[in-house]
């Protein structure tokens, strides 16, 4: 008894502490704020089941780890029965009966378009976790909250698959809804960018049977394109695998691209589905793993098991766990308003009100919106933020359907692009792919029609130079042969691809033979579909490839000027004069009369040949100057200064000449191949007539790039009539000038080489290309084997067959003029011999003046300086008697002096007056002492003492007395 009174107090204080715990319990309990919070969902589908399942199991879990937290959601559900209306219906029901605060669906973007109106008008925000379509943005409501990726986000991945394995068309199924074409703009524009044709859009309707869906995949099947891109969700994108298995669309070459709505959803297929869609390419965005995300998928399958026993459809995606985000970061934007005021403010009605007036509009409708958008958390998904409205994933997974699942087979992500590897920054290719048919290698995409029909191959008909398209036609038989140039490439081109193409040609032109149109023409009729490609001499052309695809070219290409060439030889008599400019010619005349009269001063007082009569000294000047031209000159230089003129002289006449005649044989060989006009503007401004090739562009190119008149211009159609045109002047109904392309010319030069020349510059153009269809795959493996074949012996082969061998034509100039040579060539050569002539010429002078300097300055002061320097020019006429070469061994004693012709001393001379039997006298333009026996003296000596030498004074005195 003692010690049951002793355990009292201890028991009583357990009672106490229980009550007062579960006191507090209950005015926490009574203190948290109910917020009510809409959820509209299709509840008889997996999608209903599973996101209801996370929105309750993410509150439980958010509260349960925020215990302490004031607010609480409440959740008024409601079944938006697959139905557009259904869903509206739900949403103003929860907004007018129950007030709540936030919507999160609906499930489809088809029913979220209502009810995004609705939450605007009552400023409640709609928290979608499922609405994908890119179209909904354009609803432009800031209560429309997407907590999911809009299916835009996939495009770039989609397009980086394409881009990586090189396929140029791709066919799109979609659905035949308003919302889930929603991407296929952005897709169409992201696969021209990167130039992948959309050869074919099928869309099938959502309620379309089976019989309907293999009608459609039976006319893809015809089609030559094998990349198929699939936007479609369950049911229909199932049965149409299925369908597709069937009839054989899953075998070797095929390719199937699908968007994320199948994608996210492979896991809850049946394995027959799976069966069905063995190598199919997918994407989705990728989910990181954590700790939390794998008890979670414990968690629920166990809640599921509970649940839906008998559901074998219970797996887990992406729309659940975006469910899950959803609802936690609704609870969080919650609590972080905290106790406010959780109500709406009526509307006032009228009697004819109808249910959406009664609508009223909630008080912390933009203040939860704004806590919403601001949420930022570590979900289930991945990082949980919107970025304008909506969620951004940071990468996307590449899954490939092998076996009974999926395999991931690398990444997307914005910054690298694709990747094998998530956190990798290589440009390294996907992983191993097994495409359908458990195929290995990569499907090109495309195949040959099914239907067997041969490929029809249009080609030109024309008269002119059938060395490129020939066709022919055996009257017999009617058959048709083309043959030519063109044709041979073709034809080693598509013997060279690795697989086998059946073609045949079909010539463009009308029942009688004669062409059907011109190239342009005849390009057209690809794109209106009547043939699959053209072969020929077509030139590929900036407005053709508008329509139609050209392959790579296999010859050059450009358009250039024929004119004739014209034979000057004998119709320019003063052609002599044309290898020097005519300053040159001045400046030689010059220096010939100058270097003749400097060797006549350096010369004619020492040297015999150059005295005589004042004629016969004249003529001597220009005679041994020009005679150095030929090296012809007979006179003999005596004089050492000449001698060094003369040999400068010579070398620049010796230069002068050699030049002279090599531009004069240049002139008179050139001349042959002078052509007749070198400047198209010249045409243009004479208004003289040019030809161009019947059915070429060049008529274009002529009217509207060069300006030429329209009535200027002369059609012809084969070389024959070219070379008459030709011979006949413009004026009568001929030409002066022809524009033709690169190769056609080099065939007309071939046949007409002597007679014709091109002319002028090139202008260019891309050269000649097959045709093919807009977007044709033919395009890129005939290009790559006109390649092979170009850069090849083939080549050689067939231009050696079909040109045979063409001779080479001397090069042209375009001008005689520009063979001429002017006096920059020479003015050096010049400078040098005048400046030899002058040194020479001052020595001399300097010379002469310093050896009689006494004689000047001893001068009678009377006598003017005219009087004196004309005694002076009269001593310097004289001869130099002291030279040697008037020299006599027994009259005048050899002291040694060789001379240089200007030195004449007279400082020997005493001062005897002259006597008056004896005159100073002029003879031969010399000076000279005779005696009364009229025999000149071999000096001047003193008339009184014939051996005493006159004073150097009187003889100058007498020789001015002379002079006057």
């Amino acid at each position: 008894m003692r010690n049951n009174l002793a355990q009292l107090p201890l028991y009583l204080f357990c009672c106490l502490s229980l009550w007062i715990f579960f006191t507090e319990m209950a005015m926490s309990r009574s203190t948290t704020i109910p917020v009510k919070v809409g959820v509209v969902l299709d509840m008889d589908t997996w999608l209903g089941k599973m996101g209801l399942g996370c929105i309750s199991m993410a509150l439980s879990d958010f509260y349960a780890s925020h215990g302490h937290y004031k607010t609480r959601l409440v959740l008024e559900i409601r079944d938006s029965k697959r139905d557009v209306v259904g869903a509206a219906a739900a949403a103003l029901d929860l907004l007018q009966n129950e007030e709540v605060q936030a919507i999160i669906g609906p499930a489809s973007s088809m029913q979220a378009n209502f009810v995004i109106a609705l939450g605007h008008k009552a400023h409640v925000p709609i928290i979608s976790f499922s609405a994908t379509s890119p179209s909904l943005s354009s609803i432009r409501s800031q209560y429309f909250v997407r907590a999911t990726l809009n299916d835009s986000a996939q495009v770039p991945a989609i397009r980086a698959i394409v881009k990586a394995f090189g396929w140029k068309q791709v066919v799109l199924i979609y659905l035949d809804n308003e919302y889930l074409n929603g991407v296929i703009p952005y897709l169409t524009d992201a696969l021209q960018e990167i130039d992948t044709r959309i050869a074919y859009r099928s869309v099938i309707h959502p309620l379309a049977t089976d019989d309907q869906i293999l009608e459609e995949l039976y006319k893809l099947k015809s089609m030559p394109t094998r990349v198929f891109i699939v936007h479609m969700f369950t049911p229909l994108g199932p049965r149409l695998f299925t369908r597709a298995n069937e009839i054989g669309m899953m075998e070797e070459g095929y390719v199937w691209i699908l968007t994320d709505g199948l994608t996210d959803i492979l896991s809850t297929l049946n394995d027959s589905v799976i069966d069905s869609m063995q190598g199919v390419l997918g994407v989705k965005p990728h989910v990181p793993r954590s700790k939390q995300l794998e008890s979670f998928k414990i968690r629920w399958k166990r809640k599921i098991q509970q649940e839906h026993p008998t559901n074998e459809n219970s797996e887990l995606n992406i729309f659940g766990l975006w469910a899950y985000d959803a609802a936690s970061g609704l609870a969080t934007a919650v609590e972080k308003l905290g106790a406010t005021n959780f109500s709406f403010q009526k509307s006032n009605t009228h009697r004819n009100s109808t249910d959406l007036d009664t609508v009223g509009v909630s008080q912390i409708g933009p203040s939860l919106l704004q806590s919403i958008l601001s949420t930022r958390f570590k979900g289930l998904s991945g990082d949980f933020q919107f970025f304008d409205s909506q969620l951004r994933s940071s990468a996307f997974q590449v899954v490939n359907v092998i076996g009974k699942g999926e395999r991931g087979v690398g990444f997307w992500t914005p910054e690298n692009g694709t990747v094998r590897k998530l956190h990798s920054t290589s440009k390294a290719n996907l992983g191993t792919i097994v495409w359908p048919g458990e195929s290995p290698s990569v499907p090109k995409g495309w195949v040959l029609p099914t239907n067997k029909k041969k490929l029809r191959i249009g080609v030109p008909v024309t008269k002119a130079l059938s060395e490129f398209v020939k066709v022919t036609r055996d009257p017999s038989t009617n058959a048709t042969e083309v043959t030519g140039f063109s044709i041979a490439v073709f034809d080693a081109v598509m013997t060279a691809l690795p697989y086998a193409v059946p073609y045949e040609y079909s010539p463009f032109q009308t029942p009688d033979g004669d062409p059907a149109g011109d190239y342009d023409q005849l390009i057209y009729q690809v794109y209106l579909q009547k043939y699959d490609a053209v072969v020929g001499d077509t030139t590929i052309l900036a407005n053709r490839s508008l329509y139609v695809d050209f392959t790579l070219p296999y010859t050059e290409s450009g358009v250039s000027m024929i004119v004739p060439i014209l034979d000057r030889r004998r119709k320019n008599a003063w052609v002599f004069l044309k290898p020097l400019t005519w300053d040159l010619w001045a400046t030689s005349f010059c220096f010939f009369v100058f270097i003749g009269f400097v060797i006549w001063i350096l010369e004619h007082r020492v040297n015999k040949d150059f005295r005589g009569p004042r004629s016969h000294q004249v003529g001597t000047i220009f005679w041994f100057s020009f005679s150095t031209l030929v090296f012809a000159q007979k006179e003999r230089i005596v004089s050492n200064l000449a001698r060094s003129v003369v040999i400068i002289w010579l070398f620049v006449a010796l230069i002068l000449t050699q030049s002279y005649t090599a531009s004069l044989t240049s002139m008179l060989t050139v001349q042959q191949l002078n052509p007749s006009i070198t400047d198209i503007n010249e045409l243009i401004k004479k208004g003289e007539h040019v030809g161009y090739q019947k059915g070429s562009f060049v008529r274009e190119f002529l009217i509207e790039w060069m300006k030429f008149d329209k009535s200027k211009l002369v059609i012809y159609e084969s070389s024959e009539e070219l070379d008459e045109l030709f011979s006949n002047n413009s004026s009568k109904g001929g030409i002066a000038a022809a524009f033709g392309e690169i190769p056609y010319i080099k065939l007309f030069l071939a046949k007409y080489c002597p007679k014709y020349t091109a002319v002028g510059p090139t202008y260019k153009f891309d050269g000649f290309g097959f045709v093919f269809p807009k977007g044709s795959p033919l395009v890129a493996d005939v290009s790559r084997e006109v390649l092979n074949v170009t850069e090849g012996a083939k080549m050689l082969q067939l231009e050696k067959a079909w040109f045979g061998q063409t001779p080479s034509c001397p090069e042209l100039t375009s001008s005689v003029s520009s063979n001429s040579i002017g006096l920059n060539s020479f003015w050096g050569l010049f400078l040098i011999a005048g400046v030899a002539s002058f040194i020479a010429l001052i020595t001399c002078i300097t010379t002469f003046l310093y050896e009689n300097r006494d004689a000047l300055i001893n001068l009678n002061p009377p006598s003017s300086i005219w009087r004196k320097i004309k005694a002076m020019a009269t001593r310097f006429d004289d001869k130099d008697l002291r030279s040697h070469t008037f020299r006599k061994s027994d009259k005048l004693p050899d002291k040694g002096h060789q001379g240089h012709g200007c030195s004449y001393s007279l400082a020997s001379y005493t001062n005897f007056p002259p006597s008056s039997s004896s005159l100073l006298i002029p003879t031969d333009s010399n000076f000279a002492v005779f005696g009364e026996q009229g025999t000149p003296s071999s000096g001047h000596c003193d008339p009184v003492n014939p051996n005493r030498p006159m004073s150097p004074h009187i003889l100058f005195e007498y020789e001015l007395a002379n002079i006057n």
